[in-house]
């Protein structure tokens, strides 16, 4: 009954015949949002600014043609987001920044190096049509391998290990690239190397040892996070794996003011944070957080933008997740627990007020089975 008179009060509205009846406030104001955009009304749409390109006929009439991005105009400009109040900094003047890269098409800033790497391969000559893509991952390099893939037509292999989180699995077969996981003892960045010395027609990512990746960093991201802090970052704060985010964004950073801060955030059982101090290459032991920390020294690493490490535990990191969520909304994987528990460290030590920007590297929706998972934690004495 309320639904019949709802539409026959929008009916005589609509054809004016309910002049001299006094309207309830809402029916107003849908009667308003009704009219705002009609023909003769002073009100317009606001502009948008998309590209047109033209094109000509035969019959030289001109058609035109509006530009629309597509993925892989997506990559990059990722929002800086407030996630101060994951701790209680010493100073109420200090901040902790976020640089959400799960807006990136693949969810992770992975995408960012993919896109380099891929474009200046072809550059080079070193990838073409009809090759196919290897590369080895823990995870979302071998998502966005996938994923460039995709777009540019090219097939894709990718290497992981039993590490590697279902969901992480699921989307690099998604995209329709072939999966490999390597066996107990099996190196998979070896694997990855000796298959392209094998047959000519794969081509290698290689990301580990590739410059094009700390490449990527310096010519986007860094950029990126000065001109949105407005210069005024005095801290950067992020882990490592392959090495080229921190090398890459630590590295422009610092050439546009040596006095920023850089921190490697490591888990426990990596060996970069003993490398740094003492510049031996120790065993590591197990961890659990994906996607950072090492037990070589790869190439794309740079150790002479490190300023300084914090160790971080699996426990330590995989609980920022869930701080990070019920106190700003935003969800995220294990990595970025880690990064945003040395950012707060940090926060809640410095007498004077600073401005840290850190990394939230990928969508937590990628680990649903493990960080956000119950019995995951508890099997892992992680909670």
């Amino acid at each position: 009954m309320i639904r019949k008179s709802i539409f026959l009060l929008l009916g005589l509205i609509l054809t004016g015949t309910c002049q001299g009846f006094i309207l309830p406030k809402s029916v107003v104001k849908a009667q308003f949002a009704l009219n705002l955009y009609s023909e003769g009304s002073e009100t317009t749409a606001p502009a948008l600014s998309i590209p047109v390109s033209t094109t000509t006929t035969n019959n030289n009439v001109v058609k035109f043609r509006r530009d629309y991005p597509k993925a892989l105009d997506l990559i990059g400009n990722t929002p800086l987001c407030d996630i101060t109040n994951i701790c209680v900094p010493k100073n109420p003047g200090t901040r902790i920044l976020g640089k959400c890269e799960f807006f990136n098409p693949g969810y992770s800033m992975k995408d960012r190096i993919i896109k380099n790497i891929f474009e200046q391969a072809e550059e080079s000559g070193e990838l073409k049509p009809g090759m196919t893509v290897v590369a080895a991952s823990s995870g979302n390099t071998g998502c966005s391998v996938a994923l460039m893939c995709a777009i540019k037509g090219y097939k894709a292999i990718v290497i992981t290990n039993a590490k590697c989180s279902e969901e992480k699995c699921a989307s690099i077969r998604a995209y329709g690239a072939e999966l490999l996981i390597a066996e107990k003892g099996q190196d998979y960045m070896q694997m990855e190397l000796d298959m392209a010395d094998k047959d000519p027609n794969l081509y290698s990512v290689n990301q580990y040892n590739n410059l094009d990746n700390p490449g990527a960093h310096y010519q986007s991201t860094g950029p990126e996070i000065w001109a949105q802090t407005h210069g005024e970052i005095t801290n950067f704060v992020a882990a490592g794996s392959t090495g080229g985010t921190i090398s890459g964004i630590g590295g422009f950073l610092k050439s546009q003011n040596p006095n920023v801060r850089v921190t490697l955030a490591d888990p426990r059982g990596s060996i970069f944070a003993n490398f740094k101090a003492t510049g031996v290459v120790k065993k590591g032991t197990p961890f659990l957080v994906e996607g950072v920390g090492k037990e070589n020294i790869p190439g794309a690493m740079n150790f002479a933008v490190i300023d300084d490490t914090l160790t971080v535990t699996d426990k330590e990191a995989f609980t920022m997740c869930r701080t990070i969520a019920s106190n700003t909304g935003l969800m995220v994987g294990g990595s970025s627990g880690l990064n945003a528990f040395a950012a707060a460290k940090l926060a809640e030590e410095s007498e004077e007020p600073i401005t840290i920007v850190t990394m939230l590297c990928d969508l937590g929706v990628k680990y649903l089975s493990k960080v956000y998972n119950e019995e995951y934690l508890e099997e892992n004495d992680l909670k």
